[in-house]
């Protein structure tokens, strides 16, 4: 026979919030890598992620990016609906580039109503007006097409891209499958002598764990998507702890 549960008649006492910080991110439903990233650079065991996915479908060209801006919407609205947040990011550059961080701004306050929103975009042209640079040089593992739109993106936004590289891949499976490795090689043929910082664009992409790597190799600053993105999301959710391990941006600024 089983037994009666029986209430304690002391209740349970309830914190404001469960934990200090909470910060949302939208990834791509194919995404490998941002997860892992914003774990692995959380510097505080009191700052939440919490992840909702949306729709997409490779490969990675101007077509299936733009369709992601209608379903940021739904997305944003699942991550603690009712609840609020300190922060959320959409974790995909080149879709940022193409929908454009205002819109993308809007569909997710649409949900999330007055809670900031960074992109990989914004993430990093903040990166760089913080490290007080302004000559880039651009690694990214797209296409030609995806690479030149974000170029003139950036650049419309008052960055002075001196040199610009890709892999020319179009599915973001197999850019979180290059190894980090070659990503710092690559880093070094792709960086040009005029360039103040260099930006490695993907949210797909391991390249946040080599930044520091890539930084005592060129004497410049490393900016990555994930750790611009990072970086800006938990500045925007009130938390300044530094991080170590991932560049000057995030153990510096």
């Amino acid at each position: 026979m089983a037994t009666a549960a029986e209430r304690l008649p002391q209740a349970a006492p309830l914190a404001p919030r469960a934990l200090r910080w909470r910060v949302g991110m939208i990834t791509l439903a194919t995404d490998h890598v941002s997860e892992w990233d914003f774990a692995s650079m959380r510097p505080h065991e009191d700052l939440a992620v919490y992840v909702n996915r949306v729709a997409f479908a490779n490969p990675a060209n101007k077509e299936n990016l733009l369709a992601m801006g209608p379903r940021l919407t739904e997305a944003a609205d699942l991550i603690l609906p009712g609840e609020s947040l300190d922060a959320i990011a959409y974790s995909c550059t080149a879709a940022s580039a193409l929908i454009g961080d205002t819109a993308v701004r809007e569909a997710i306050l649409a949900a999330k109503p007055g809670v900031p929103v960074v992109t990989p975009t914004s993430g990093a042209i903040g990166a760089f007006a913080a490290l007080g640079v302004g000559k880039i040089s651009v690694l990214t593992p797209y296409s030609e097409e995806v690479t030149e739109a974000l170029v003139g993106y950036l650049a419309g936004n008052g960055l002075d891209i001196v040199s610009a590289a890709c892999f020319g891949l179009a599915d973001d499976r197999e850019i979180a499958r290059v190894e980090p490795a070659y990503i710092v090689e690559a880093a070094q043929a792709a960086r040009d002598s005029r360039a103040e910082a260099l930006f490695i664009s993907c949210t797909a992409l391991r390249a946040a764990c080599v930044a520091q790597a890539i930084e005592e190799r060129l004497g410049i600053p490393v900016v990555t998507s994930n750790q611009a993105m990072f970086w800006q999301t938990i500045r925007r959710a009130g938390c300044t702890l530094p991080v170590s391990g991932f560049g000057r941006l995030l153990r510096s600024h």
